[in-house]
Parts: structure tokens; C-alpha cells; sequence
């Protein structure tokens, strides 16, 4: 019997660990991206996820549809919404020749703007359904598949879709030609004729689409709230840091790093601690970063691992 329990514990660890994991990897290349081809950290990012997270709960409460169904829906939306961020708030900035710390704080205070429209919203929707929707999860929806979570076979195949989308797109089109010459040098592929604008304002789609995808499977896992962007908003820079921000692979890499050293460690210490130690999860995130900039500043992608293994 303990075996049994063991086995389920374990099972239920990395269950978790891999549809957290997931996400992050979803959100990290998203923020990697918009970095890479305008150099802006983009704070939003985390709200981007919530505002998915909320087009799925209306077409839920609205209409009755699935959220897995809502996927294609929140892509779309939430495409549009990093459209309109760049646009209306970046654009203008980068035109004055605004530094990256003022379109820093720009991000950051978009955020903040978007954490207010989204509660109001929440409250909005509360009045027409009659429910709850500043505090909501879709844990109740989902269903077993092989006795595990579909969540955990949807999450898992959204990112072999757009991975293997994203090395189509870069490697096989000359938009990805494109594109990969304007994260490298901007200024370099405007000479050669690429409309740098073009592909900044794909970025910026592209970002917001896969947060809003992630938002739309976050509340399989997590109990979610209007300000629960801001809170995974530490999560998704380790993600990318660690992995290192150069690089769509590094978000790939840190996304499971960070997903699985916080799931894992986090639970390892409620054991010993008590429950009340999974509210400083993200502390885990904030060590392996710290750890991370010490070690290889750029990243672990940035390490020249050949190298580091023939000076041994």
C-alpha cells in the first residue's frame, strides 16, 4: 500500500512538473522573442497569460465551450493584444528613441493598466453568469486519459506544434530568413531591404498568442486571479534568463528547469516544512537564477560547453 501511494506521489510530481513546465516554456518564448528582435523585457507578459486565461473562461461561462477548445480563440486574441501593446504604447517610444529603461517601465505599467481592465472585467462577467470570476479554476472540467491529466497530453502537444511551427517558420520561409537576420542585427537587415517593422510586429503577435494559449491551460493547475500575472511574471524571466535570453532554445531549456527545480523542490520542502512553504515557490525561481547570472551570465546556452569540456 505505501508502494502504491509512493508510486502515485511520484507520478503526480512529475505530472505536475511537466504541464507547469510546459507553460513556462510557452510564456519564456514568447518574452525571448519580443527581447530578442526590439530589446525590450516585457513585464506584461504574465497578464498577457491572465487576459487568455479570461477569454477562456467567457467562452466557458458564455457559451459553454471547453476551454481546450478556446485555444484557437485565445491565440488570436491574445496575438492581437501584443499587436496593440506594440503599436500603441512601444512604437511611439522607440520612434523618440526612448531607452530600454523607459520602455521597461513602459511594459510595467501597461501591466498595471491591464491587471485593472482584467479585475473590472472579472466583476463584469460575475454580474452577467452570476458566478465567480475573480477567483476561478478549470481543474472540475478536466478528465483522465492513460490515468493521467488531459491537460498534461494538450500541454505537451501544443509545444511540439509550436516548436516544430517555429522551425518551419524560421528555417524553411524567407520570412524566417527574414526575421532570423533582424533578431541578429536590425540595423544590418534593414540595409539589406527587410522591413524590420514587420517582423517586430510578428514578434509581438507571436508573444502575446502563446501567453494567452498558456493562460487558457493555467487554470487546469492554478487557482486564478486577476493579479496572478503579476505573480508569474518572476517565473517567466528566470525561465528565460536561465535558459538565456539570446536564444529561443534557451527558453526551451530554462522553461524546464525552472519548472521542474520549482514543483519539485517546493514540494520536497513542504514535506518537511508544512504546506505553507509552497507560497515562496518562486523563491526557488529567484536561486536558480541568481545561481545561474554568478555562473554563466548569459545564460547556459551562452556557455561555450566544448570549450569548458576541453580545458578539462
Amino acid at each position: 500500500m505505501d508502494t502504491i501511494s509512493s508510486f502515485e506521489i511520484v507520478k503526480n510530481i512529475i505530472e505536475g512538473s511537466l504541464i507547469y513546465s510546459n507553460l513556462l516554456v510557452l510564456l519564456s518564448i514568447g518574452l525571448t522573442i519580443t527581447y530578442i528582435t526590439t530589446a525590450v523585457p516585457n513585464f506584461a507578459q504574465g497578464s498577457f497569460a491572465i487576459f487568455g486565461s479570461y477569454v477562456a473562461l467567457t467562452m466557458l461561462r458564455l457559451f459553454g465551450i471547453h476551454p481546450y477548445a478556446s485555444l484557437p480563440v485565445a491565440f488570436a486574441l491574445g496575438g492581437l493584444l501584443g499587436i496593440a501593446t506594440y503599436i500603441l504604447i512601444l512604437r511611439p517610444l522607440i520612434r523618440r528613441g526612448a531607452s530600454v529603461v523607459i520602455l521597461m517601465i513602459a511594459t510595467l505599467a501597461f501591466d498595471l493598466i491591464l491587471l485593472g481592465i482584467i479585475g473590472s472585467y472579472s466583476e463584469t462577467l460575475a454580474t452577467i453568469t452570476r458566478k465567480s470570476a475573480s477567483k476561478f479554476t478549470f481543474i472540475p472540467t478536466d478528465f483522465k486519459m492513460f490515468s493521467f491529466s488531459a491537460s498534461l497530453f494538450v500541454s505537451s502537444l501544443v509545444i511540439i506544434i509550436v516548436l516544430a511551427s517555429l522551425v518551419t517558420l524560421l528555417y524553411k520561409t524567407k520570412f524566417g530568413v527574414a526575421l532570423r537576420a533582424s533578431m541578429e542585427n536590425p540595423a544590418l537587415a534593414e540595409v539589406m531591404g527587410v522591413n524590420v517593422e514587420y517582423t517586430r510586429l510578428f514578434s509581438w503577435f507571436l508573444s502575446g498568442a502563446l501567453a494567452a494559449m498558456a493562460g487558457c491551460l493555467l487554470p487546469f493547475k492554478y487557482e486564478i486571479v486577476p493579479s496572478t500575472g503579476a505573480i508569474i511574471i518572476v517565473s517567466i524571466f528566470a525561465s528565460s534568463i536561465v535558459g538565456g535570453l539570446s536564444t529561443i532554445y534557451g527558453a526551451l531549456l530554462g522553461g524546464y528547469i525552472i519548472g521542474f527545480s520549482e514543483t519539485s523542490v517546493t514540494y520536497a520542502l513542504s514535506s518537511v516544512f508544512g504546506t505553507g512553504v509552497l507560497l515562496y515557490g518562486r523563491v526557488v525561481s529567484l536561486l536558480v537564477l541568481v545561481a545561474t547570472l554568478i555562473l554563466a551570465p548569459k545564460g547556459l546556452t551562452g556557455v561555450k560547453w566544448r570549450r569548458l569540456l576541453w580545458s578539462r
